[in-house]
């Protein structure tokens, strides 16, 4: 546990996954729809989509653990408990689609009987057994969960913008990557 009784910010390695995985998630989401406009490109985005899809599969369990394991700053007093309830299971929807999209793409490769080429000769093994029809539903599945995680990236950007600059509650300040001193 945090030895933080009550912090003002997350703890630092949340605050840098935080941060990494924004980055992460925009670019996946951009070569998402990169591999779906340009077929002249579509191999060269999906040797780059893959890796960055078990990286972002393999920093959620970090990025959970972390949170899990540390004490949470409290939301701005000002914040009414509805909201606070709807930041919650917005954060634990992200958190479920952090770990659904990877597992259901390398699924989806699985089962479309494809190499799941991580670098070089580093191939993970297949997760499900080769079954075209499951490959397609799996392949809509996958590309509704983005459309989902893009929907609630902008809903939870929204929100930061709108405490960050109408409010002006410091509810940014969670989740800075730099220290913030108490006011």
């Amino acid at each position: 546990m945090s030895t933080t009784k009550n912090p003002t910010q997350f703890a630092l390695l949340s605050r840098l996954l935080h941060w990494f995985m924004a980055a992460l998630l925009l670019t996946m989401l951009f070569i998402g729809v990169a591999m779906v406009a340009s077929l002249g490109n579509y191999h060269t985005l999906v040797t780059i989509h893959r890796p960055l899809g078990i990286l972002i599969l393999f920093l959620a369990a970090i990025r959970l653990a972390t949170r899990m394991s540390t004490t949470l700053p409290p939301f701005p007093s000002s914040m009414p408990q509805a909201e606070r309830f709807v930041a919650h299971a917005s954060e634990m929807l992200m958190y479920a689609l952090f770990f659904a999209l990877p597992l259901v793409g390398w699924a989806m490769l699985s089962a479309g009987n494809y190499p799941i080429v991580m670098f070089g000769a580093l191939h993970l093994p297949p997760i499900l057994p080769a079954k075209p029809e499951l490959y397609a539903i799996l392949r809509e599945t996958h590309t509704l969960l983005a459309y989902l995680l893009f929907l609630a990236f902008l809903a939870h950007f929204g929100a930061m913008l709108f405490h960050t600059l109408i409010l002006r509650d410091g509810l940014l300040n969670r989740m800075l990557p730099w220290r913030v001193r108490n006011s």
